[in-house]
């Protein structure tokens, strides 16, 4: 079977299935495994942002297309009608983070391709194991996958269970800074699993733009800042600007110490098997004491690089 994925959670449930030599092409963001790297891309970002720039300047690049109706990937369809794929896996929750399925279908129709086209939505931790199962049923892989999804499941359960022994925090995912969001989707059930409870967004909806009157009202215990796409490194670098925020800084969690800043692409951003990696990372920094610490790379406070 000759796969492409669109995303990269698509592309790290396909290697999670042990069929990456079948993954014929991926997109320019697709980097974990680090084997990803090295297959043929067939769809790369259109934004023409440097890697350094502030979050503002991202976010008014991709309003701006958005507006205009221009598209956010190109699709390598010539590369893509070489390859002839048995299977595409592709999205519709969200334009920022890859082709849309009506945009990949009307490329296969130029095409002539018969490729199966699966669109992964997740809106909650279910939604994404679901989805595994749904691409071991389209691969032949349903006995892997379904072994995977109880192993992530019994990962999750033993979390909750410790986690609900102990007082609840109440956690603010910081998931963009300018404007600021809220992290939606699965993020907060992410978080009631790690033993907090989500402010300002509720399981299952999407990310919100909120003010910060509303995160003064709010008076986290807790700040996760999770900036969408952004690895540790690139998170420390935008998380530079909150020093300047006097809101934040007067949180209840700035005061206490318990702001963090963590690697959201791997753990937050991604549908994908690592969110359960990202709910033992939200139990370490919640629950110090009740878990072991996180491995190093993953999480740091802030102001110790941010300052």
């Amino acid at each position: 079977m000759k796969i492409v994925s669109l995303l990269p959670s698509a592309t790290e449930i396909v290697y999670a299935l042990g069929l990456g030599d079948q993954l014929e092409g991926v997109t320019d963001g697709c980097d974990h495994p680090a084997e990803a790297r090295a297959k043929p891309i067939v769809s790369a970002s259109r934004l023409d942002v440097p890697d350094n720039a502030r979050a503002g300047d991202v976010d008014r690049a991709v309003n701006e297309a958005v507006a205009d109706g221009d598209p956010l990937y190109a699709l390598d369809t010539d590369l893509i009608g070489r390859i002839q794929p048995d299977l595409i896996l592709t999205q519709d929750l969200c334009r920022v983070c890859a082709v849309p399925s009506g945009d990949v279908d009307r490329a296969l129709e130029r095409l002539g391709c018969r490729a199966e086209v699966l669109s992964l939505d997740p809106h909650a931790i279910d939604d994404v194991l679901d989805d595994i199962v749904s691409v071991g049923a389209r691969t032949n892989t349903s006995g892997r996958a379904e072994a995977l999804v109880e192993h992530l499941r019994a990962r999750i359960a033993a979390v909750a269970e410790v986690a609900r022994a102990l007082p609840a925090t109440a956690t603010f995912p910081l998931e963009w800074l300018e404007r600021p969001y809220a992290a939606g989707h699965w993020v907060p059930e992410m978080i009631e699993r790690a033993g907090g409870v989500p402010v300002l967004c509720e399981p299952g909806l999407p990310s919100r733009t909120v003010s910060w009157d509303e995160v003064a009202a709010a008076a986290p215990e807790a700040v996760v800042f999770m900036p969408c796409g952004y690895d540790l490194a690139g998170a420390l670098r935008q998380a530079s600007g909150i020093i300047g925020i006097r809101i934040l800084r007067e949180t209840p969690a700035a005061r206490a110490g318990r702001f963090w800043v963590v690697d959201a692409t791997s753990y937050y951003s991604r549908p994908g098997p690592r969110l359960v990696e990202g709910i033992e990372l939200l139990a370490s920094l919640l629950h110090p004491d009740s878990f072991p610490p996180p491995p190093l790379g993953r999480a740091e406070p802030l102001g110790r690089r941010a300052a």
